[in-house]
């Protein structure tokens, strides 16, 4: 446990471990975590005979997880179920270490360690051992307003051992998990605790001795001009000076030659009350979580800030706002002048996302011309079509250039590996005639007025309108300078089992986008 400046970070810090051929005894840890498909063939013979001896008489082993004491020592075995089948893949370890972990920490292990034996030679799971430390650290996060409530104790589990991994192994998982809470953190706070302004302190404060550059706007006049259709989504925000909007910028320069440039904006909602297309019917409760794009790419940023990888500097531009409801908030039918220029006709006021990361794509594209093999992206809990589409899973919609280098189908494999899994969708010439203005008043319609759970491609379109008003349009394959672009739509993947209210942020992304760009 270890305090970031003044942002408390409490997880599991992953250590070295090594279990001895012939006794249990595993140095300085107090309980042996072993995840298996099967049991009976455990290395260790004193321990694979006390465990099939066992099963004689207790029915639930390897079909449970259980807690046995073998040699007055913990022993939790948790199953993974078949592992040979074609739609098997590594969250079955992620699954099974989730339970585990829990299981240590009833029995009163404060560092347990983690052995997976018998891993086969199949390349799903290949990195079974960091999938499940991973898991285990997805269990055992606890909410921030949790901790500063109860302080330390909340989580007693301060290490755990990884048997028979390296110590590159040890560091990139440490990255990882320091990521992914950091985006659990930003994602699944209560919108005072996280308003605009606490965001960026939180962003600060995480960011404070590292090689991380910090820039917070936070002049309205500033965003006014420079970010007008984030400024009109924030506009109904303004008479509460908590709920005032902010643009977090930061930035990682790699020592050395820098090869390739990954430029993030991150849709930062910390509440949609859905301004004047106001959620009714008890569809706002949980929109607290609608700031899960935003956080991912930050907790992406804390990975990068923790590992140093070289070769690879990393933009990101993160949207923070309110979308409140007032008498000055934005209505459907207005116009809006976007930093591109583009005259942008408001279909829906829900439709908010998209508009506050827009103006960012747009300067974010700008500064693409310049940068070494540029890559752009949106991340955002954008639409309900993608988790209606994808389940859960993250929906990646990507423009011609991102298509031929084959981007999304690279950060989606790599996330199959990662348990951090996504499906490819791809732009079509319907989602920017969906898009097209209706008269000569305007250049491009925000959305419809219906649910995007209900529309055709209704998680496809919004990525045609970034891409608009975003200036990438005229960055395409057979552009001057094309300019390859993937929007990550992670309404589906943000949060354990789609409960947006009360289901832990799942920090989607950060573990596939660290394995793709990092290792």
């Amino acid at each position: 446990m270890f305090l970031t400046g003044s942002v408390f970070m409490a997880y599991p810090k992953a250590v070295l471990a090594q279990l001895t051929s012939a006794s249990l005894e595993c140095a300085s840890h107090d309980a042996l975590i072993i995840i298996s498909d099967d049991f009976s063939k455990l290395p260790n013979n004193s321990l694979r005979d006390a465990v099939l001896a066992q099963s004689k008489i207790d029915a639930r082993i390897g079909k449970q997880v259980t807690l046995l004491v073998i040699e007055n020592k913990r022993v939790i075995l948790a199953p993974t179920g078949p592992l040979n089948r074609d739609y098997d893949d590594v969250r079955r370890y992620f699954d099974a270490a989730k339970l585990a972990i829990n299981e240590a920490k009833l029995s009163g292990s404060v560092n347990p360690a983690l052995f997976l034996p018998s891993l086969s030679g199949d390349s799903r799971y290949q990195h079974a051992l960091e999938v499940s430390f991973l898991g285990m650290c997805q269990a055992l996060w606890q909410p921030l307003e949790a901790r500063e409530y109860h302080g330390e104790e909340i989580e007693p589990i301060a290490t755990i051992g990884l048997i028979n991994a390296s110590s590159q192994t040890v560091k990139a998982v440490n990255a990882i998990a320091a990521g992914q809470y950091a985006a659990r953190d930003l994602c699944g706070t209560e919108p005072e605790r996280m308003a605009p302004p606490r965001f960026a302190d939180y962003c600060v404060d995480l960011f404070k001795g590292t090689n991380i550059a910090v820039d917070v706007i936070d002049d309205i006049t500033a965003i006014d001009k420079n970010y007008p259709m984030l400024s009109t989504v924030a506009r109904a925000s303004y008479a509460v000076e908590r709920h005032h909007p902010r643009v977090v910028k930061l930035e990682y320069v790699p020592e050395g030659e820098v090869t390739r440039t990954l430029m993030f904006v991150g849709k930062g909602l910390v509440y949609d009350t859905g301004g004047a297309d106001l959620k009714v019917g008890g569809y706002m409760a949980g929109m607290s979580r609608d700031k899960g794009g935003a956080a991912s790419v930050a907790g992406f940023m804390k990975a990068v800030a923790d590992y140093q990888p070289e070769g690879v500097k990393v933009i990101a531009y993160l949207a923070v706002v309110r979308n409140s409801i007032g008498s000055d908030c934005f209505v459907p039918d207005e116009i809006i002048t976007s930093r591109e220029g583009v005259r942008v006709r408001i279909g829906n006021t829900d439709a908010e996302g998209r508009l506050a990361m827009g103006d960012l794509l747009s300067e974010m594209k700008d500064l693409a011309k310049t940068e070494v093999n540029p890559t752009l992206f949106t991340v955002a809990t954008l639409t309900g079509h993608a988790a209606r589409a994808m389940g859960p899973y993250g929906a990646y919609v990507e423009n011609g250039p991102a298509r031929l280098a084959k981007v999304s189908r690279q950060i989606a494999d790599c996330g199959d590996l990662w348990a951090d899994g996504a499906e490819v969708s791809r732009s079509r010439r319907e989602d920017y005639d969906f898009i097209k203005p209706r008269t000569l008043a305007d250049d491009v319609l925000s959305s419809n007025n219906a649910a995007s759970a209900v529309t055709a491609r209704g998680h496809q379109f919004p990525m045609a309108f970034l891409a608009v008003v975003g200036g990438l349009d005229n960055h395409g394959t057979d552009s001057t300078q094309p300019l390859p672009y993937v929007h990550m739509d992670i309404a589906g993947s943000g949060v354990e089992g789609g409960d947006w209210q009360h289901g832990k942020p799942t920090a989607a992304s950060v573990a596939s986008l660290f394995a793709c760009y990092c290792l």
